[in-house]
């Protein structure tokens, strides 16, 4: 995760983030990305990180919200991080405030989701 200011374009961003990413998920090999990573980032990724970055287009003739594959993903992702309240409204000044409230509010609900998988599982059965 990356946070950067406003005035860091998305294309900037992913050439300090993408490096990051590879090192740490060495298995990674496709991205999916939506038209703001278009341009020179394309070919960049290819040849300097062996990465394969496909860009989910909108239709020119649909009108109205469509659902984009891969795009939803995010989108819900993101929905899930505004049900913290504090990241509703950008209140940090910091950026590094502001990555550790989003990895803050990211534990908080995927500890969630583990503790309640874990009371679906049955229980094991014991040797008599």
């Amino acid at each position: 995760m990356l946070v950067t200011p406003a005035s860091t374009t998305d294309r900037d961003a992913a050439r300090v983030l993408l490096p990051a990413a590879k090192e740490h998920f060495r298995r990674l090999a496709h991205l999916w990305a939506d038209d703001g990573y278009t341009g020179h980032l394309i070919d960049w990724t290819t040849q300097n990180l062996g990465l394969v970055l496909d860009i989910v287009r909108r239709s020119d003739d649909v009108q109205g919200f469509q659902v984009l594959p891969r795009r939803w993903i995010v989108e819900r992702s993101f929905a899930w991080l505004l049900r913290s309240r504090r990241l509703v409204r950008d209140f940090e000044r910091r950026t590094d405030t502001s990555e550790a409230v989003i990895l803050w509010s990211m534990t908080m609900l995927m500890s969630r989701r583990l503790a309640a998988q874990r009371r679906q599982r049955p229980a094991p059965a014991r040797a008599a």
